[in-house]
């Protein structure tokens, strides 16, 4: 039996895939959108390049399986006999594939609520089949709604009454509820990611638009916060861990776990003072009276011609605004009891992924596919996959 993976080409789903690769034998099948599966390995190797080199996964492969189709398609885009093997030959499932679109109604209806639909209804058919050990669903915190200087506990973040910041927001809190409403039987569980910024291991990141208004605030001479403030940021490589290691639980204590900081979560002001400490020099004034003409400044810069550069910089802030003032964090006590430590604090890893990100000009410098891959390839079959350890990447091999 197989773990059946979705968005293992994005950001966090790289993540558990390698996870995966590390803590168990088991074949991942991977959804991807791709037209052959030439495609989807080359596809597959710009998302796990972050976590290996390529000789490495070359030996990864034969743990993957592909199935080649979309997420927002019939029957997931798959072949009536494609469709048929992964229904027969799936133990579980790890849906984190989804749109982080917070602007389109249209996009995350579509690939959020209406590619959640399509995953369940194959959930339904492996089911019926031969049982599914767990269905386990990558949701948000954004679920909570507006809030404002709270602590938010793992059972009374979904009230329905309360109004939601955004459409993803609105569209994954409807997924949970799917889950639970369509799969009554099967064993699930949720995972509720607070803000994802970098990795506490390293500088390097795929993942840029969180950072892009991360490092705009850094270089802020005043901003339009309080010092007091608190806000949930979590490294991407505990989000990870976390997902693949309750996943493969038997017996999960619990059926929703905040991946987070919690009450651990930093102030705008320890920040700030962490960021001086690893030695970014910029000088910080807190003006919290700043916030509203601050939101209406975002509202005008996101309307200048698009040869300055600055409406989509604007854009980005209006979207993460709401997310950055509203003092509120979210319980982690069950997620830190399943995997015996808290994740790394930001400043450990803030400046370095500062740095990173704006020399970089906010790119990841993504190494080609070989020219010799196909042989590279064919070694690493000839010699089994790799054990999981042994296949990540010396740190030192990352670019």
């Amino acid at each position: 039996m197989s773990i059946f993976l979705t968005g293992s080409t994005g950001y966090i789903g790289s993540y558990v895939a390698h996870e995966l690769l590390t803590r168990t034998d088991e074949t991942i099948a991977v959804l991807v959108r791709a037209k052959s599966e030439a495609e989807a390995q080359q596809r597959l190797w710009k998302s796990m390049q972050l976590h290996l080199d390529f000789d490495a996964f070359a030996r990864a492969l034969p743990r993957f399986e592909f199935f080649l189709g979309d997420l927002t398609s019939d029957d997931l885009g798959l072949s009536p006999a494609a469709r048929t093997r992964l229904v027969e030959t799936m133990g579980s499932v790890i849906h984190c594939a989804a749109s982080l679109n917070r602007k389109s109604d249209k996009v995350c209806f579509n690939v959020n609520l209406r590619g959640t639909l399509e995953l369940i209804k194959l959930a339904r058919a492996a089911q019926d089949h031969h049982g599914l050990r767990r269905f386990s669903d990558v949701s948000t915190v954004a679920v909570a709604g507006h809030r404002n200087a709270e602590l938010v506990q793992e059972d009374d973040a979904v009230q329905w009454d309360r109004s939601d910041y955004d459409p993803y927001a609105r569209t994954k809190k409807f997924c949970e509820h799917m889950v639970h409403e369509l799969l009554p039987e099967v064993p699930s569980t949720i995972f509720r990611p607070s803000i994802v910024l970098g990795d506490s291991r390293f500088p390097e990141t795929t993942q840029f638009d969180m950072v892009r208004a991360f490092a705009a605030l850094a270089t802020m001479r005043v901003l339009p916060l309080r010092k007091q403030w608190r806000v949930d940021i979590v490294p991407a490589n505990y989000v990870g861990e976390a997902i693949a290691r309750i996943h493969l639980d038997p017996s999960p204590k619990y059926g929703i776990y905040h991946l987070s900081s919690g009450e651990g979560s930093l102030t705008y002001g320890e920040i700030v003072d962490g960021l001086h400490r690893a030695g970014h020099r910029a000088r910080t004034i807190f003006a919290p009276r700043l916030e509203r003409p601050f939101a209406l400044a975002v509202e005008a810069l996101m309307s200048t011609p698009r040869k300055y550069g600055i409406a989509p910089a604007a854009s980005l802030m209006k979207v993460f605004l709401p997310y950055l003032t509203y003092d509120t964090v979210f319980a982690n006590r069950r997620v830190i009891e399943a995997l015996g430590h808290e994740p790394a604090p930001f400043t450990e890893y803030a400046y370095p992924l500062l740095r990173f990100a704006t020399e970089g000009k906010f790119t990841y410098p993504y190494r080609p596919w070989p020219a010799d891959a196909e042989a590279r390839i064919g070694r690493g079959a000839a010699g089994g996959a790799a054990p999981a350890r042994a296949a990540m990447a010396p740190r030192g091999e990352h670019p």
